[in-house]
């Protein structure tokens, strides 16, 4: 017979430095919390050099781990991890097999990368206690073509890579911005052979209609409005629904994620596509929706009776010295969801623990190379923290009070005919 069980989720760990050894009490506190979960979900934001070696597969955004890092988020209590994201690629094939390799190696629930596509859409499958759980994690891109894997044909080989839901990017724009753009066209895209030259190593996208332009890769359509528009492939979206309704049938408690950098133009806001997913995969059969990406807190919802957590931000984030692009105050500041279900895995509650990556006192400066750990924010900052993102899920449906002691202060979100 199954029991209750608690579900901690983070942001995302972008983790290069081993973490073991430092010594701060908020941050240990921050361990015991998440040691004191059944299961403890966050996203390997990197890649491992391991074994398999492996080559930089981008320029400034590169990023590759030691696998002693996999050590460090063990010891900070996580056993489960979602592997698809932008930098799962960043050493090629090599860097995807050396990380299946060492994460399987120390016992994680994984999923989101594989040999090939089969292997990488294949839900990962534990035990804890008596709680049989399913990972399916997908990546939405952007990305290149080369990063998603591949199953072999006839003539080609397979290729290890990134559980990939197919996404395009259109952009619509009115008559005079469509005419700019053809005229463009017409005078250096006038050769097939131009526009295939520059596809590759994409293959070009499929116009639907004579309102339509393929623009060096990017279709623009001819509207009376000028807009970015995120468009799921159904063919895609129903393999990776159909891996969560196969996992659910069979009895596990499924996590669904996704990652995306499909952000709005106020990257705290969700995308609508994003929620249409998320609740497409929860009517599929899973738990709890999860996503990351976007490196700033996002609003929760509760749908059918599972948490959906649109953006946990960030929960280690290692950046090279002199990397400043995140600067962003909001960049560094995120929560700890702590998830109580009861033995039928209906949500009773969420409780919230706010962070700080690297503490407040370096909120204000601009070494962030040397935000290394996260720990709880104060009362001030964190009762603040909490009401911001009670303000934002307040549009979702949901409703997350302040809560807390003298030492530590935090959220709770109660689900619906929960005690």
């Amino acid at each position: 017979m199954s029991s209750p069980f608690t579900l901690v989720l983070t942001g995302q760990s972008l983790i290069h430095h081993d973490v073991r050894q430092v010594s701060d009490a908020g941050f240990t506190a921050i361990k015991a919390l998440i040691r004191q979960a059944d299961i403890a979900f966050t996203n390997f934001e990197t890649t491992v050099f391991g074994r398999h070696g492996g080559w930089p597969m981008k320029g400034s955004y590169f990023g590759c781990s030691a696998p002693v890092v996999l050590d460090a988020l063990k010891d900070i209590g996580f056993n489960a991890l979602a592997l698809s994201n932008n930098h799962a690629f960043d050493l090629g094939p090599p860097g995807v097999l050396s990380t299946l390799e060492e994460v399987a190696e120390r016992g994680f629930l994984h999923a989101g990368i594989g040999v090939d596509a089969t292997d990488a859409r294949r839900p990962g499958v534990k035990t804890f206690g008596t709680r049989r759980v399913a990972l399916v994690a997908m990546d939405a891109g952007p990305g290149p073509a080369t990063m998603y894997a591949a199953d072999a044909t006839d003539r080609r080989p397979a290729r290890p890579g990134v559980n990939g839901l197919d996404v395009s990017r259109r952009f619509d724009v009115d008559p005079k911005v469509f005419a700019n753009l053809t005229g463009i066209q017409d005078i250096f895209q006038s050769s097939p052979m131009e526009q295939g030259n520059y596809a590759q190593p994409h293959d070009p996208p499929e116009l639907q209609s004579a309102d339509e332009i393929d623009f060096y890769g990017t279709i623009f359509c001819r509207s009376s409005t000028n807009r970015r528009r995120i468009l799921v492939d159904e063919a895609s979206l129903q393999n990776h629904l159909s891996a969560i309704r196969q996992a659910a049938a069979e009895g596990a408690f499924v996590i669904a994620y996704l990652h995306h950098h499909h952000w709005e133009p106020n990257w705290r806001e969700v995308p609508a596509w994003v929620q249409s997913l998320a609740r497409a995969c929860v009517d599929a059969g899973a738990g709890v929706f999860v996503s990351h990406g976007a490196p700033v807190l996002q609003p929760v919802e509760t749908y059918r009776g599972a948490p959906i957590f649109f953006g946990l931000g960030n929960f280690l984030f290692h950046l090279n010295e002199g990397e400043v692009v995140w600067s962003a105050p909001d960049v560094w500041k995120s929560m700890v969801a702590t998830c109580r279900f009861d033995a039928d895995a209906r949500l009773q509650s969420i409780d919230f623990l706010p962070i700080i990556i690297g503490g407040e006192q370096l909120l204000g400066a601009k070494n962030y190379h040397e935000r290394i750990i996260p720990v709880p924010a104060s009362e001030t900052l964190g009762a603040e923290m909490i009401k911001d993102l009670a303000a934002r899920s307040r549009a979702h449906g949901v409703s997350i009070d302040v809560e807390g002691t003298d030492e530590i202060i935090g959220g709770r979100l109660r689900a619906e005919g929960s005690l």
